[in-house]
């Protein structure tokens, strides 16, 4: 299987599966000299984790991880950074009875199809699992880009139908003080009491991440194939649930005249800026040094409990029924996972840049 590897010159190449002994992920092209946070990598994995709320799935994993190789007595020293993060609470018998059976809107026929052969329990390399390294990889990314001012911020903006008032002022610190993630919590409320309304129904509901990025210097990214937009947008849809990307106005435009839409430069403390952020920070490819913001949709978690209809590998008629543990609402685990990937994407462009101009 290729493809385990995103990144020209921040790469990075994750490795594990689901069930397997643990997630691990090697990166390569991280600058000598960037001091290492165990505990910061910890405390974002500890945001990924299962087990951490009543809306989430109840996996227990502490998320402990072994640095192996590339840091120094706390700094990075420029050979490929190792990390392992072991699985501790696999039950694969919970997914004997899908064995021969393929889950509706699941990668099970698709990995049959391509492969031959495919990992039943708990997905295996399909499985969100494997995000964890992919935190731990941004959580190293965040650390070089908060050296040059550029912070990531992401946060729950809708479940099902529940959303935020677009008016409101977002209110930051307040993101990590309820299970859901949401800056509002009048909103986060009635996110929560949906979640488990869905839940108690053994169905499942998607939601939206919403994400800020602010400080991001201006002229990163190229204006033809390595647009910064559709680096984000590759790296956004390529989490597992994702069904959109969207970023500045989105699909609002369509109804927008080009004298609504058009982003009027202005002089501000001595810089050019945009009047206006319709552009969502990015402009022709190239971030224009306005705050990038972007939507990220993710789908209803494809497991439920109830019955649904299917085939087996030999096509016959069955029944896939929902077992193990699951999330109800992916998207309250997910913020870590977009900010990471987010991260991921603008170091990477960052380290680019300085090859390009002297």
């Amino acid at each position: 299987m290729a493809a385990n590897t995103f990144g020209e010159i921040f790469r990075l190449t994750t490795f594990g599966e689901s069930h397997g002994k643990g997630i691990g992920l090697i990166i390569d092209g991280c600058p000598a000299g960037i001091k290492i946070d165990e505990l910061f990598i910890q405390s974002e994995l500890d945001r990924r984790k299962p087990g951490q709320s009543k809306i989430v799935t109840q996996r227990k994993e502490d998320e402990s991880f072994v640095i192996q190789s590339g840091v120094f007595e706390g700094y990075s020293t420029g050979t490929p950074i190792s990390i392992f993060i072991p699985n501790m609470d696999q039950k694969s018998k919970d997914y004997s009875h899908i064995e021969q059976v393929f889950r509706p809107s699941h990668a099970d026929y698709t990995y049959q199809a391509k492969y031959g052969i495919r990992d039943h329990a708990g997905g295996g390399r399909s499985s969100a699992r494997e995000t964890a390294a992919r935190v731990a990889a941004g959580a190293i990314a965040k650390m070089i880009l908060n050296q040059v001012g550029v912070q990531i911020t992401a946060y729950v903006s809708q479940v099902g139908h529940v959303m935020m008032d677009e008016n409101k002022e977002i209110q930051i610190d307040n993101i990590e003080n309820n299970i859901v993630r949401c800056p509002d919590d009048e909103t986060a409320q009635k996110m929560i009491d949906l979640i488990m309304q869905v839940k108690k129904e053994g169905d499942t509901i998607g939601g939206k991440v919403a994400c800020i990025i602010t400080g991001c210097p201006i002229g990163l990214g190229a204006p033809v194939f390595d647009k910064l937009h559709a680096d984000l947008g590759k790296a956004m849809l390529g989490i597992n649930a994702v069904k959109g990307f969207e970023y500045g106005s989105g699909f609002a435009c369509v109804a927008m005249r080009g004298s609504e839409h058009n982003d009027a430069f202005i002089q501000k403390d001595g810089k050019i800026q945009t009047k206006t952020n319709h552009s969502g920070g990015i402009q022709g490819g190239i971030s224009n040094g306005m705050p990038i913001h972007f939507n990220v949709g993710f789908k209803p978690v494809a497991t439920i409990i109830s019955g649904q209809q299917t085939v087996d590998i030999n096509g016959n008629e069955s029944i896939a029924e929902g077992k193990g543990r699951h999330d109800p609402c992916v998207v309250p685990r997910a913020v870590p996972i977009v900010e990471a990937m987010a991260a991921l994407v603008l170091v990477d462009h960052l380290l680019r840049n300085k090859t390009v101009r002297v």
